[in-house]
């Protein structure tokens, strides 16, 4: 999908998602400062909020009570005009608030082949990931974040083969591009 192809109105917010790596957060923060957006991270809102980590809410609350919390943040990010915002696509698709943001901005997925990401994985948990249950723990959240892919109008940037350099360059081509035919 090219720039042209959305529809456009207004000031567009910028939605990063996807299951890459770590570096996601240094990603979506370069991002917003090459392109003059407000930076705004549901995960970290939800960690400063409830002060503790998801897994550890996870594990305090159950998952239910910790998407309850999601949607909550959800509600006030959504409400938010020429920001970035990095959200999983776990939540995207679970708290309600999809078709909002697609109403208001454009979703950027961030890919990777899947041998990538597992040693991408392999890299992250170290001696954990010959643990049956850690590596089905992250395999697991990759097919959750991997849902995201199936919804229209969202833009992948497969980021295999590419330096973290290249990849936020693509990025801000085409949000540069979706600027210019917005007039």
């Amino acid at each position: 999908m090219v720039a042209r192809d959305f529809p456009l109105h207004g000031d567009l917010n910028l939605i990063v998602t996807g299951y890459v790596e770590p570096n996601r957060p240094r990603i979506a923060r370069e991002l917003a400062r090459r392109l003059g957006l407000e930076m705004i991270d549901a995960e970290r809102a939800l960690e400063d909020r409830l002060g503790n980590t998801i897994e550890q809410m996870r594990q305090l609350y159950g998952e239910r009570r910790l998407q309850a919390f999601e949607a909550q943040i959800m509600d006030e990010i959504v409400l938010h005009r020429r920001a970035l915002i990095r959200v999983s696509g776990n939540t995207l698709l679970n708290s309600g608030h999809l078709a909002e943001l697609q109403r208001n901005g454009v979703i950027v997925c961030l890919v990777a082949s899947l041998d990538s990401i597992l040693r991408r994985i392999h890299l992250t948990l170290g001696a954990r990931y010959h643990d049956p249950v850690e590596r089905s723990r992250a395999i697991g959240e990759l097919q959750r974040e991997w849902r995201i892919r199936d919804i229209d109008q969202v833009v992948e940037f497969d980021a295999t083969y590419v330096t973290e350099a290249i990849l936020i360059e693509r990025i801000v081509t085409f949000w540069r591009e979706l600027a210019i035919r917005r007039g």
